[in-house]
């Protein structure tokens, strides 16, 4: 059952593609045909606002979708990408994919108007969709990454590490080890000279090195040596004492010792759902220690 403001969005969306279609006609085209094509821009627009009032999202991003389209064929270029940033965001309501694929059509238009940073932002939007969605990690990387490019070339370094800084976390559960150890070392890296940042930089290193131990507990003895002649503030850490436990705990094959050392550690700074499953795969490969947890 349509409410008030649907049935009237749904009218103004037929006389909106009235305009459309007299704008062909050959004589409108020669008085005038653009003056329509505006006006039912305008209905189009007006039409998608009804709907979202209505919370018929689908129909929102419709309408929104048919207005982006016709301001892209009046070469109105920044309009069009603002209504299908709008047509997305109403889809993300009800058709993620559908979202996306506005949100995709808005960040063609402003890299082709070389606006990068709101193109990275719609990238970051897309990603979030990716995680809580479509729950499809490897397509969430791939537009943290591209926006995390675009910040980078547009000299917006916090904003490309925040970015980096996620695709880290998803490469390490994914077992892409290598790939986030290459970032935590490099925001670490950029993080460790600036006076407000640097406190950040020993959990990139505690990451890193713990990325590492997953792998190979000689590399994360080296990596840990090279974190601390490089930042000697990382030396007092808590994270760096742990490692160093947790390294000997490992060495001496000693199951109790390193699951004391991590309820310690837990007992003063809690453990992130992350923390909580790389100690664990770590905690796995000690002789004998079948599925168990950290407690």
């Amino acid at each position: 059952m349509l409410t008030g403001k649907e049935r009237e969005a749904v009218q103004l969306m037929a006389e909106a593609e009235k305009r459309v279609k007299g704008s062909h006609s050959f004589l409108r085209g020669l008085f005038g045909g653009n003056t329509r094509v505006e006006e039912a821009c305008e209905m189009y627009t007006r039409a998608a606002n009804m709907f979202k009032i209505a919370k018929n999202w689908s129909a929102a991003g419709n309408a929104f979708c048919q207005a982006a389209k016709l301001h892209m064929q009046l070469q109105s270029k920044h309009d069009s990408a603002t209504s299908f940033v709008d047509a997305g965001n109403a889809y993300k309501k009800a058709d993620p994919q559908e979202a996306i694929n506005c949100l995709n059509a808005a960040i063609d238009i402003y890299t082709d108007m070389g606006r990068f940073t709101i193109a990275a932002k719609h990238h970051i939007t897309i990603a979030e969709i990716y995680e809580a969605e479509l729950v499809d990690i490897e397509k969430a990387i791939a537009h943290y990454e591209q926006a995390a490019d675009y910040y980078k070339g547009e000299e917006s370094n916090s904003s490309a590490n925040k970015c980096l800084l996620k695709v880290a976390a998803y490469a390490a559960q994914l077992e892409q080890y290598q790939k986030a150890i290459e970032i935590y070392e490099q925001v670490g890296t950029n993080t460790m000279d600036n006076p407000l940042l640097k406190y950040s930089a020993k959990e990139y290193f505690f990451k890193a090195a713990l990325c590492h131990f997953i792998v190979d507990e000689l590399n994360a003895k080296l990596a840990l040596e090279k974190y601390e002649e490089m930042f000697p503030a990382f030396t007092d850490s808590r994270e760096c004492k742990l490692l160093k436990k947790l390294l000997e705990a490992h060495e001496e094959q000693n199951c109790e010792a390193y699951t004391e050392a991590v309820k310690e550690f837990d007992s003063i700074s809690r453990l992130d759902q992350w923390l909580t499953t790389m100690l664990l795969r770590i905690k796995k490969s000690i002789q004998g220690e079948g599925d168990g947890d950290l407690k």
